[in-house]
């Protein structure tokens, strides 16, 4: 991986040489180009130590110190990756601006671009930066979203710098094969819902970021995702089921439902108690591994004790073909987290433990266990 950084003079980009040397860990050769905003941040002493190159922070520098001719660099480079991205480069790169020797090479570049936006939330919600974003989406750019959090100002809001490992798997990703091509694949995801009343179901804490996370994964990969969200997965599953050659059963599906459902909303003035009585949903994974011709089943099992027997239980009892166990107990790795650490467990009883990091490392990880079990066609 031959990879550009481009730096630009955000708060964020005191964050880059941990950029940097992470890159280069995952196998990347790094040059760096800095704005002059940029030095106010980061030394380009520093960036220049962790990619063992000279850093470029002049269009017009002598090229023995790190001033290499924008055309030259732009032959050798598979991807240019700018974080942090201000508002003000966003701008240059929708309308060719070349006026420092990021935007110069910019221009010059003729590879993938990945942009990951470092600002504070109201100008990320300017009009001019969400159009400038949107040229470059539909221009094949790569946008890395920020995060949301604390703000340099001491706001809280989007806007922060994604997480170096996000940026490094996203980079990953773009460079990863096609291992998916020609795959058909179902992803469930997020939670149902149950209906009491007119007004009033229950559900449960499930965001969805994991199932989300799995999706966008197996897409870049090459596969044709359909992704299920919604109240009603049970019926949006199997009317989808036809020619899907894996199922990823991420979401959080209620395993019981209310017997009856109020036509009218429930009163309080009713009694002091309510009583529901409930009964069993349909197994949407039973009814998975019923389909001919069968898909390769992955289970999700949220627990929060016992967590390795109780996935095993459960993936004998499923039938499925792996099952990937986490402990939603854990407030860091359970519901709405933005991260996960998960035990992938196989039927022929081989486990994997991944590590704690973002689901969508995660869910990379885990599409890499599901490639070593598929049948070999």
């Amino acid at each position: 991986m031959n990879i550009v950084l481009g730096v630009t003079g955000g708060i964020a980009a005191y964050k880059t040489p941990e950029l940097v040397r992470r890159l280069r860990d995952a196998g990347a050769d790094v040059r760096v180009i800095v704005t002059p905003n940029a030095t106010r941040f980061v030394a380009p002493l520093a960036l220049a130590t962790v990619s063992n190159h000279g850093v470029i922070t002049d269009q017009w520098g002598d090229s023995e110190k790190g001033g290499v001719d924008h055309i030259e660099l732009a032959r050798w480079a598979e991807l240019l990756l700018i974080a942090p991205a201000t508002a003000n480069i966003i701008a240059k790169l929708a309308v060719g601006i070349a006026d420092d020797a990021l935007s110069t090479y910019a221009v010059a570049h003729r590879q993938q671009i990945a942009v990951a936006p470092a600002m504070n939330w109201a100008m990320l919600q300017h009009p001019t930066v969400v159009q400038n974003l949107e040229t470059l989406r539909r221009r094949g750019v790569e946008i890395i979203d920020p995060e949301s959090g604390p703000l340099a100002e001491g706001e809280e809001g989007l806007g922060r710098l994604a997480d170096i490992p996000v940026i490094v798997e996203r980079v990953q990703q773009l460079f990863r094969p096609k291992d998916l091509q020609g795959r058909s694949i179902l992803v469930t995801a997020g939670p149902t819902r149950e209906p009491i009343d007119p007004v009033r179901y229950l559900s449960n804490r499930s965001s969805g970021k994991m199932g989300f996370a799995m999706a966008e994964a197996a897409q870049k990969r090459g596969a044709s995702v359909m992704l299920v969200s919604g109240p009603t997965m049970h019926d949006a599953v199997m009317q989808n089921l036809r020619g899907q050659q894996i199922v990823i059963k991420a979401a959080a599906v209620a395993d019981f439902t209310p017997a009856a459902t109020a036509a009218q909303k429930i009163k309080k003035e009713q009694g002091n108690e309510l009583t529901i009585t409930f009964k069993k949903n349909p197994d949407i994974i039973d009814s998975i591994a019923a389909a001919v011709p069968r898909p390769f089943i992955v289970a999700f099992a949220a627990e929060t004790e016992s967590i390795e027997e109780n996935a095993r239980e459960k993936l004998l009892r499923k039938k499925a073909d792996l099952i990937v166990a986490n402990d939603v107990g854990d407030a860091s790795i359970g519901f709405d987290s933005d991260e996960n650490e998960v035990l992938v467990i196989s039927r022929d009883g081989r486990t994997m433990k991944i590590a704690k990091a973002p689901k969508l490392v995660i869910a990379n990880r885990i599409l890499d266990v599901i490639m070593e079990h598929l049948p070999r066609d």
